[in-house]
């Protein structure tokens, strides 16, 4: 996938709501794959909401999304499923890790789909990031800052063509925010991927291609 295009796109929550100035909502804002994205926005204007969308966990919106030309509306089952797959990761707000399991478990999850890691490589991202003490600990008992790792982690193990991360950095400081954009930063390069990340304040600090007003 090379480009990610919305058309007129307003989530229907907003439907009777004035929206003034952003570059995103009613308009025509286009990501193209290689480059990297920064959406700013203030909390309750709906980041969150458009990862879901370009995700395809949500479809409550008028206008359109295009992948490569393609409306995402008629993608099916399969189609998404082999795109989470293969072409687009995402980095949860919330994270979505399964408490009862292991930090390494919760990432083994993603990547015995995709194989794109040895467990190797899974141990030294965990300790890239300081988590080689927690590896072997149930989720649920991790900080949130530990568990955003985690799930930073689990995001980088599939290949895509555009990761999404959502409010990344929320719960970290500034050393771990930078060894985080590091890997990004590999990963995605290493892929020729587009990154787009969303942002209410803190984000990675890292040049971006175009920052977006939401």
């Amino acid at each position: 996938m090379e480009r990610i295009e919305l058309q007129q796109v307003i989530p229907a929550v907003f439907a009777d709501t004035p929206l003034v100035g952003s570059e995103v909502w009613l308009c025509r804002a286009a990501f193209e794959r290689g480059r990297s994205y920064l959406i700013e926005a203030s909390s309750g204007l709906g980041k969150t909401t458009l990862c879901s969308y370009l995700y395809g966990w949500r479809s409550d919106y008028t206008g359109t999304i295009l992948y490569d030309g393609g409306d995402i509306r008629g993608y099916g089952v399969n189609r998404w499923t082999e795109l989470r797959r293969t072409g687009m990761a995402i980095l949860f707000q919330d994270m979505k890790l399964f408490g009862e399991l292991t930090a390494t478990e919760n990432v083994r999850l993603k990547n015995g789909l995709t194989g794109r890691k040895t467990d190797g490589e899974i141990l030294s991202m965990l300790g890239r990031l300081g988590l080689t003490d927690k590896a072997d600990s149930p989720a649920a008992l991790l900080s949130a800052g530990q568990q955003q790792r985690v799930a930073f982690v689990r995001a980088l193990c599939q290949p895509f063509d555009f990761i999404v991360l959502d409010e990344p950095v929320s719960h970290l400081d500034e050393g771990n925010s930078a060894l985080m954009r590091d890997m990004l930063l590999e990963e995605a390069g290493a892929q020729g991927a587009g990154i787009i990340v969303t942002s209410i304040g803190k984000h990675f600090d890292m040049p971006y291609d175009k920052i977006i007003r939401l």
